[in-house]
């Protein structure tokens, strides 16, 4: 019988995805991955959806790396245009999604778990998980985003650190070095997600997506173009009913409703 590589399922607002490949850690081949890019895309596009988990199958990983047989398969053409154009393609479509994402990391996370806990917004980790970059064991180096993205989070120093030596990192550390934004006990983990996802989905999901659009642009600007840049995103919220629902309601004290209008 053959299994889901991945999992969708909804309650309330928020969706979550889980990748289903326990017996292998939860490594990420390429039909896993076109599995979480047509996941996202129908989640992205459902109007009941406002917030998307992502974790991963079982109590041992969120995502445990890449495939290693299957990289070893391959020569580096080969890869960059199939295992590589997949999977920059697919952490690129978290990273601009215009709903916010949450990683509730379930256990190890190396190498492309790492790598796509980089490109979604908040990352909560229970207290068993382990974070890192270990390819440079395997005569490697983060391909699919890592080396990039880590770099753009916390000091470089210590990115170099983590990648150059293939350590592993604890959850309290991650938290420390900006990689993460909270630990809970491993059996408060999704519970702790979801509390936090509904606070999230409470607000108003075209604002969020505004606000995020704004600073994903933002930050590849410089500042002289950053600012007219938000004060522009400021001017198109305020064309939405949503802002003023929510002045309204603070005015007249009282829960604001939005709608995403």
């Amino acid at each position: 019988m053959t299994t889901d590589p991945i999992l969708t399922s909804q309650d309330g607002a928020v969706a979550t995805i889980t990748i289903n490949r326990p017996e292998t850690l939860n490594a990420l081949d390429i039909p896993t991955l076109l599995e979480m890019e047509k996941a996202l895309d129908q989640l992205e596009r459902d109007d009941s959806v406002r917030v998307i988990v992502v974790t991963g199958a079982g109590e041992r990983a969120f995502i445990a790396g890449g495939d290693i047989a299957d990289l070893n398969s391959r020569r580096g053409l080969a890869h960059y245009e199939e295992f590589a154009e997949v999977i920059h393609r697919v952490f690129r479509r978290f990273e601009t999604c215009d709903k916010p994402t949450i990683a509730a990391v379930n256990g190890w996370a190396l190498g492309g778990g790492t790598e796509l806990i980089l490109a979604l917004d908040i990352r909560v980790l229970a207290d068993s998980s382990k974070l890192g970059l270990p390819e440079i064991t395997l005569g490697l180096f983060p391909g699919a985003g890592g080396t990039q993205r880590i770099i753009r989070q916390i000091p470089l120093c210590r990115a170099k650190e983590l990648m150059f030596t293939g350590d592993m990192i604890g959850p309290q550390e991650a938290v420390d070095l900006g990689l993460a934004n909270k630990v809970v006990p491993a059996g408060e983990l999704m519970a702790s997600v979801q509390e936090l996802a509904e606070k999230i989905a409470a607000k108003s999901p075209l604002v969020i997506k505004f606000l995020k659009r704004g600073l994903l642009h933002g930050a590849d600007m410089p500042l002289s173009a950053a600012l007219p840049y938000e004060q522009g995103m400021i001017g198109l919220v305020l064309d939405t009913d949503d802002a003023h629902e929510g002045c309204s309601a603070f005015l007249e004290k009282r829960s604001a409703r939005f709608e995403g209008k």
